[in-house]
């Protein structure tokens, strides 16, 4: 009973002690981060030494103040310090919320630390755990810790996500291009590549990045073409004092090193070529076909960025943020490459690469900030990526071609491919916030695209007996294939795209548990393509080439009728007599298109209690899609047009419900649909080497797009500063799905077709980060992080008619691009010596196989191997102002495959190749990257 009584009486004491104060509470918000909520700020009582700290979620609280006025300090480094007057009562909890602002007169020292505020892990997961969607993203901090060099490189380090060995294509669980979206700051980006429906990402530096996000669930604000997820790049910016840092660097590929590197003859070494208003005829009849030779093969690396803020008065401010970066590399790959269909149709088992590719970056983003309530952008940036190769196909004198005319038995075939391809993206945007009232906040963004794509003069020559050249024999020679007049060939190519987008978006903030979105966005794009192609017609049966190496010796302007003519597929005007041979052409093939999507929606947020947040939404989208193609390889009669137009009505539903303040359980579930891409519809057929991949335009006939639902269910536990445990599941159904699929013919050209009725996705996520060990101020010394992704796709197949047909030998598949497993894992050690804070990463990842194109007919598969991938980042800062980096980039040097599955070869060909006749899987492109190393020497002014 004693007992009872003294607990009754600590417990009425501290009741009445209770009644006897008060309390502050809030949340801090940052008003240059679209009032995100504010971590770690310091709120302290004036005068005193009583304070907290904003937790991650930017809440305080001040518990047990005493009766009476107090002057509270709000402050965090590199932004204002606010102070606020209240009066504190008895038993009574006053709210104050607090907006904070960056301040332009911080230390130098500060301004580095408030810049990296949005590229730091931690702020990130704080975006993720607030995010309304199922959302991950990667800063500038964690983008540098890791070594990695660009925005392809970033999302791969984002679970469930992998990339194209070799290209900057991005697979989201399993979903490869066509169902994935790239934004930069919120608005579309155009595809710089005719076989992509997104733009690479290995075009964006991670000197122009702030950080890069994924948003995995669909939200009513994204585009209805959705399945895989959205991918937006956010463009650095600056706030503070004046900065200039330096960095310069060199890299080499140990495969490269001591190789006599070529390229393309014409083309410049930052990757401009000065010809394009030249008529292709005119550059023929001037330039040779032969490479010309590099000196070295050591690429080069540099950059700066700058930055610096101004005060405009009391309120406004004036920021700007430049960066400019130029880069190279070389890489020499040698192996096997292929191309085999029903018939064998040409085999290299020796070949080699050379690869020179130059990229020049430069960014500008302005932000004037009006005053507290407004703020607007200007972001310009500009990426010029420019790649020479040059392959020799058959060096051994075994090349395969089972269409060669000078042996019996097909080999001896050898093909020189020099091509240059440049692209050159300009993109401009105006993006601006505005609070229009304590309700009312708008958000906008207009901008404009332009790409130029484009591969001017590629050569292509090709050699039978290609072993006499290997003999030492002067008196036995190759001689050049002539089956048909286009064998040897000067090819031009032109893409041009062009696109106008906006965005805008209206919040109304009915009260602290209910607000609602309103908001369009839309974009017209236009793209025109044109190829000119002219055939070197080799006028004689069995012509010789004596030196293999000086192709321009014999394609001279005295040779031209005499040895061999030009020619090309339409004539100038036929009708008066100007035929094919030695003369200019039209265009060869040509196709524009058109789209139009423009959609409204809305969405509300509505938090019950301090637990659950409902986002339900719906999105009405208005999509006009149009093409019209003059191509050579389709029949007379076909339209040579078409287009699809339709209204989709498209629902949502995030939910999130807050297990406790550190754990989150969420929910989604939306309709979304997948459109087709003008490389998907246009019927033009480009031809490498060893492949052909073409469009279908029967893809905008009914239906004209594919229906998907999306079901989404996460846990996600963020455990402490830095550090996550989450699991998630996701399903996705697919109607009338599109797959690659190679044909079951002699050419084995690659067509887009809805390939069935249904494709179901199934798929897991884990991802864990942890802090392994700490100093004695808690910031990490060793940390480690991976994420897991199962992914189980399937899909039902059917005979396909139309303007082409295909069909199948089964009737089912895997989804094409799918990776069941994927793994993304990194171990961090970062001490601390003085000044000298070394920073060591290992960085692995591994996506198992996939299919690249499905087999039709009795053909198998064309399946791209797993490969797994080894780096190691170095980071060395010896002080405040200068850094010395390294890295050494797969290590493992794992051998890069394409394979087709279930080939059978006849017996005597088999034999010749010396491999069996009946393999389970035969390798189209089987070669070694090398191992790439860099150093780089960064000084900040």
């Amino acid at each position: 009973m004693r007992h009872i009584t003294i607990l009754f009486t600590i417990l009425f004491t501290a009741i009445s002690f209770a009644q006897d104060t008060g309390s502050v509470y809030g949340t801090l918000t940052d008003k240059e981060f679209n009032n995100e909520p504010l971590a770690f700020a310091n709120v302290l009582i004036k005068g005193t030494t009583t304070g907290v700290t904003s937790d991650i979620d930017g809440v305080y609280r001040l518990d047990n103040l005493d009766p009476g006025t107090y002057t509270i300090q709000f402050s965090f480094v590199g932004y204002e310090t606010i102070e606020k007057q209240v009066v504190v009562e008895a038993g009574k909890e006053i709210k104050l919320d607090i907006i904070m602002f960056a301040s332009a007169a911080s230390l130098d020292e500060v301004v580095i630390k408030t810049t990296a505020k949005k590229e730091t892990e931690t702020a990130l997961l704080l975006d993720q755990k607030k995010a309304t969607t199922i959302k991950q993203s990667i800063g500038a901090v964690e983008l540098s810790r890791k070594g990695v060099s660009d925005a392809a490189g970033a999302v791969t380090k984002i679970s469930g996500i992998s990339k194209q060995e070799g290209g900057g294509n991005v697979y989201v669980r399993g979903l490869g291009d066509r169902y994935l979206n790239t934004t930069y700051n919120g608005l579309t980006l155009p595809a710089n590549n005719i076989e992509k429906k997104n733009m690479d990402l290995n075009l964006f530096s991670s000197d122009v990045i702030q950080n890069v996000g994924v948003s995995k669930t669909y939200a009513a604000n994204f585009y209805g073409d959705f399945a895989a997820g959205n991918v937006d790049i956010v463009a650095k910016e600056h706030t503070g004092d004046f900065f200039l840092d330096v960095n310069l660097g060199s890299n080499f590929n140990t495969n490269a090193i001591g190789k006599n590197f070529v390229k393309s003859e014409g083309t410049g070494y930052f990757g401009f070529y000065n010809r394009y208003r030249n008529n292709p005829f005119a550059v023929i009849l001037s330039h040779g076909v032969d490479p010309q030779g590099i000196d070295g093969s050591l690429g080069v690396e540099g950059n700066f960025s700058s930055g610096k803020s101004w005060e405009i008065g009391e309120e406004s401010r004036l920021s700007l943020f430049t960066t400019a970066a130029f880069g190279s590399s070389f890489e020499y790959r040698r192996g096997q490459f292929a191309n085999v269909t029903a018939a064998a149709n040409t085999i290299f088992q020796d070949a080699e690469e050379f690869e020179f590719t130059r990229n020049t970056t430069a960014m500008a983003n302005v932000v004037y900030r009006i005053n507290s309530d407004h703020k607007i952008k200007f972001n310009s940036l500009f990426i010029n990526d420019a790649t020479d190769e040059v392959g020799r196909f058959g060096i051994d004198g075994r090349g395969y071609n089972r269409n060669t005319i000078a042996d019996n038995d097909d080999f001896g075939f050898f093909t020189q491919n020099v091509q240059f391809e440049q692209d050159m993206i300009f993109v401009n945007q105006i993006l601006g916030t505005s609070t229009l009232s304590e309700k009312l906040k708008l958000d906008y963004g207009l901008g404009y695209n332009k790409v130029l794509a484009r591969q001017p003069d590629r050569k292509r020559i090709a050699l039978e007996r290609f072993e006499n050249t290997l003999d030492n024999d002067p008196n036995t020679n190759a001689i050049f294939f002539r089956n048909v007049e286009f064998d040897n060939q000067r090819y031009f190519q032109n893409i041009e795209d062009s696109e106008f987008n906006a965005r805008v978006n209206l919040s109304y903030e009915q009260s602290e548990t209910l607000k609602f979105n309103f908001g369009y966005n839309g974009r017209t794009k236009e793209r025109t393509f044109d190829n000119q192609r002219y055939g070197y017609d080799i006028i004689n049966p069995l012509t010789e080439i004596e030196d293999v190496n000086n192709f321009d010796a014999f394609f001279t302007r005295e040779n031209q009728g005499v040895l061999y003519n030009t020619s090309v597929f339409r004539p100038l005007d036929p009708a008066n007599g100007l035929g094919r041979e030695n003369l200019p052409g039209q265009l060869e093939n040509t196709y524009e298109g058109n789209l139009d999507v423009h959609a409204v929606y809305a969405d509300a947020v509505y938090k019950i209690g301090e637990k659950w947040t409902l986002v339900p939404g719906v999105r009405v989208e208005s999509f006009n899609q149009e093409i019209s193609y003059d191509v050579i390889n389709l029949s007379f009669n076909n339209p040579g047009s078409n287009e699809a137009k339709e209204t989709f009505f498209l629902p949502s539903l995030n939910v999130k419900y807050a297990l406790t303040e550190d754990q989150n359980l969420r929910f989604s579930a939306s309709r979304t649909v997948s459109n087709p891409e003008f490389k998907e519809v246009a019927p033009f057929v480009y031809e490498n080497v060893t492949d052909r991949i073409g469009g279908n335009p029967d893809l905008l006939n009914d239906p004209a797009f594919s229906t998907i639902i999306n079901l989404d269910l996460k846990y996600e536990w963020f455990i402490d500063s830095g550090e996550i445990f989450s699991i998630g599941l996701f399903n996705k159904t697919i109607n009338d799905p599109v797959n690659l699929v190679s044909a079951n013919d002699a050419t084995g050209t690659q067509r887009f077709f809805r390939t069935g009725d249904r494709a179901d996705v199934f798929g897991i996520e884990l991802e864990v980060r942890k802090r392994l060990l700490e100093d004695e101020d808690e910031n990490s010394i060793l940390s480690a992080g991976m994420n897991i992704t199962y992914t189980s796709t399937t899909q039902d197949l059917k005979t396909v008619s139309g303007t082409f047909n295909t069909n199948f030998n089964r009737d089912s598949d895997e989804l094409q691009g799918a990776s069941p497993i994927l793994i993304n894992a990194d171990i961090s050690y970062s001490p601390t010596f003085g000044e000298y804070k070394p920073v060591a990463n290992l960085v692995f990842s591994y996506f198992s196989d996939r299919i690249d194109a499905l087999g039709s007919g009795q053909l198998g598969n064309i399946i791209e191997k797993g490969v797994p991938t080894l780096d190691f980042v170095w980071k060395n800062t010896i002080n405040k102002n200068f850094e010395i980096n390294a890295s050494v980039k797969n290590i493992l040097d794992p051998t890069i495959e394409r394979v087709r599955e279930n080939v059978s070869f006849d017996a005597a060909l088999a034999n010749d190749l010396g491999i069996n006749p009946n393999l389970s899987e035969f390798a189209l492109s089987s070669y070694k990257r090398g191992i790439n190393a860099s150093i780089q020497f960064k000084y900040k002014f």
